[in-house]
């Protein structure tokens, strides 16, 4: 019997989720030659060996939404090993507005389809309803995911770029220009950056680099601030057995944006990057902006932060931070996110695994699970679809 409000194994399946992976083929993608899986709103569990493959599903089914994906990984480095070189990622999308189709892939450089990017790179492309568009960005208003993997678990101690990139995650679900916004600062702060280091660029030019960039940072600390502010309240009120948690941002344009307008913070920092030249110059690194925020947590129950709790403490707060998400986006959005859970119960008391899945259950929101031990999912029988992972094939997800 699961814990938590009304929900129990005996009862049916709540109401489908309004978004929701139906079907997804992979192609040479990681470790999949030619894959394709069918999946209903109900919860997914894949079991298997480490390195069978289980991962790399979780982490294709993230690439049908905006960003850089579960990993962060180059675009190259997704490839089969020995196939084309080029991958994709096809999929059949169910939104609240109808049913959406999504294919994204690799285009390598020198494509014939497409120019490279400004930086010479491989570029992802991306196609809705069989049209291109415009890039990742666009599937922000199409496919919401959030995920935990094992790889975050230090996301606590750290350098703060994970936590940031986490965070930013986090604002998507709410405001679907954010990605856009944060990736056209960063284009705009390597210009500068190549222009300090190598003497090229004259004070009208980089001045105008630094508006653009100081207009970005507020927009990105005014976005992330009202996501923070939207958790911070619903993670105080506490989920279950999960520890309830406060979150604070620390930032130069965050920090202003307390008391000042919109307006004067912009001046201060377009002020703070003129008066910082010659040091990012020199260090090859920009001082101040929207790539040095950090996101504070603390254990409101023992008051400590978040890099000080134990590493059991650490996994609740992550997972309470990514259920209360789920729930504000299923406000919000008129929908929760799809989860991607890679190898997390495995680091749960058998309490707080009952309790995550009452509230996968009460949610309703699709949610991908990953395993090596199929008896820790036992309390799902009945409620969940169950596949296994072997050597790069999914058996049970096939209609």
């Amino acid at each position: 019997m699961l814990h938590a409000r009304d929900t129990s194994l005996s009862a049916p399946v709540p109401p489908a989720a309004a978004l929701a992976v139906s079907q997804m083929t992979l192609t040479d993608f990681r470790n999949y030659q030619a894959q394709r899986v069918h999946a209903s709103t109900a919860p997914i569990v894949l079991t298997g060996a480490n390195g069978a493959g289980k991962t790399n599903v979780l982490e294709a089914l993230s690439y049908l939404s905006a960003g850089r994906g579960l990993r962060g990984a180059k675009l190259s480095d997704l490839a089969r090993i020995n196939g084309s070189g080029v991958w994709s990622v096809a999929a059949v999308i169910e939104t609240p507005q109808g049913t959406v189709s999504v294919a994204t892939g690799l285009e390598p450089r020198g494509s014939q389809n497409g120019p490279d990017d400004e930086e010479g790179r491989d570029r992802r492309v991306v196609r809705i309803d069989g049209a291109n568009a415009r890039g990742p960005a666009a599937l922000a208003d199409i496919m919401r995911a959030i995920w935990l993997t094992p790889q975050m678990d230090g996301l606590f101690t750290d350098g703060r770029s994970e936590r940031r990139r986490f965070l930013d995650r986090l604002v998507l679900g709410y405001d679907p220009d954010h990605g856009a916004r944060v990736s056209g600062y960063e284009r705009v702060m390597r210009e500068r950056a190549k222009l300090l280091r190598d003497g090229s660029g004259d004070d009208a030019w980089l001045t105008a680099l630094e508006a653009r960039m100081a207009e970005a940072s507020v927009a990105i600390a005014a976005a992330r601030r009202e996501t923070v502010q939207r958790l911070h309240s619903a993670l105080a009120a506490g989920i279950g057995p999960f520890p309830k948690a406060g979150l604070a941002l620390v930032g130069f344009a965050e920090t202003l944006l307390d008391e000042h307008a919109a307006l004067e913070v912009e001046t201060r920092l377009q002020d703070q990057l003129r008066d910082n030249r010659r040091v990012d110059g020199s260090s090859g690194r920009t001082q101040d902006g929207a790539h040095r925020t950090d996101l504070a947590v603390t254990h409101l129950g023992n008051g400590l932060s978040a890099e000080l709790c134990s590493t059991g403490e650490q996994k609740a707060l992550l997972v309470a931070v990514v259920l209360a998400d789920a729930r504000l986006q299923a406000v919000h959005r008129g929908a929760p996110p799809v989860l991607l859970l890679d190898e997390i119960v495995a680091h749960l008391d058998a309490g707080r695994r009952a309790a995550l899945f009452d509230e996968i259950l009460a949610l309703g929101a699709q949610t991908w699970l990953t395993g090596t031990d199929r008896s820790l999912f036992d309390p799902l029988d009945g409620v969940a679809q169950f596949a296994t992972v072997e050597h790069g094939k999914v058996t049970g997800l096939d209609g």
